[in-house]
């Protein structure tokens, strides 16, 4: 039964990987993966003598690391706060529209963004109804990357809790009635037992987060981003589709994608690492 599923993974995983090959040549399709001269690490040299080649890391580590940060805070408040809803058809209904975001893709989302926060859109008219000034959200480089993080964690914190809240319904409810009777309010029963509860897999989500670092969101970006705002939010994605596709430069794009996943490689391996000595599970 599992060979359907090596097949596929062999045909669409490793063939393409003989793909990194161009990495090290001068890339031309006509002559191909065996006609191109190589040309060793000169795509690795000029990629890192860009003047802008640290502005693009720098925007893809912000942003990653925002979403991650600010995702799991908002997970994890909201996780508490929806376990102490004690009716359950509220429950349910809050869970479904929280969810909801999660299972839509960004080319969709997009446009709920677009019309939201343009010039015209219902945020800048709430702003104008109020006395304030329209604010360009999508043409500003100081609000952009706000906003990429803003509507990454709207879109995910829903589903990022489940598993906080499946950690929380594991903690000892006596332990809660326990600190009632002492006298304990609902910030310190939360404190000193529905937090510490949680630490362990809060650690285990947060290291395993690590690799993502620089996974900053192709599709939410590509889709919201324009020309004005490339200061602050190409990330390395974007970059090579830009120059590698659209810019017809294969090798060169080819050079920072495969230095993207060895960085990549090299954060997966170290949070398997830390996984298992500070929370004693791993991924491998």
């Amino acid at each position: 039964m599992l060979l359907p599923g090596m097949i596929f993974l062999f045909i669409f995983s490793y063939i393409p990987m003989f793909g990194i090959i161009m990495a090290f040549q001068d890339y031309i399709p006509a002559k191909g993966l065996l006609g191109s001269e190589f040309v060793g690490f000169d795509h690795f040299t000029y990629m890192f003598s860009l003047p802008d080649i640290g502005q693009i890391f720098s925007n893809t580590i912000v942003i990653a690391l925002g979403k991650i940060v600010l995702g799991t805070l908002m997970a994890i408040v909201f996780s508490i706060l929806l376990n102490e809803v004690r009716i359950k058809l509220l429950k349910k209904s809050i869970q479904t529209v929280v969810y909801l975001p999660h299972f839509l893709s960004w080319v969709v989302l997009a446009s709920v963004v677009l019309n939201m926060f343009n010039l015209d859109g219902t945020v800048n008219q709430i702003l104008t109804f109020f006395g304030f000034e329209k604010l360009n959200f999508l043409g500003s480089n100081k609000l952009f990357q706000p906003l990429i993080i803003g509507t990454d964690v709207w879109k995910e914190f829903g589903f990022n809790s489940i598993v906080y809240l499946a950690a929380i319904t594991a903690i000892d409810p006596g332990l809660h009635e326990a600190a009632g009777i002492d006298g304990a309010n609902w910030w310190k029963r939360v404190w000193h037992i529905t937090l510490p509860g949680m630490l362990p897999i809060i650690l285990l989500l947060a290291i395993l987060s690590l690799p993502n670092i620089l996974n900053a969101g192709f599709d939410q970006i590509y889709n919201l981003y324009s020309p004005m705002v490339y200061e602050t939010g190409d990330i390395l994605d974007t970059y090579v589709y830009r120059i590698g596709l659209i810019g017809r430069e294969y090798s060169f794009g080819t050079a920072v994608g495969l230095f993207k996943s060895l960085i990549g490689l090299v954060l997966i391996l170290s949070a398997n690492n830390a996984a298992k000595k500070y929370t004693d599970r791993k991924l491998f």
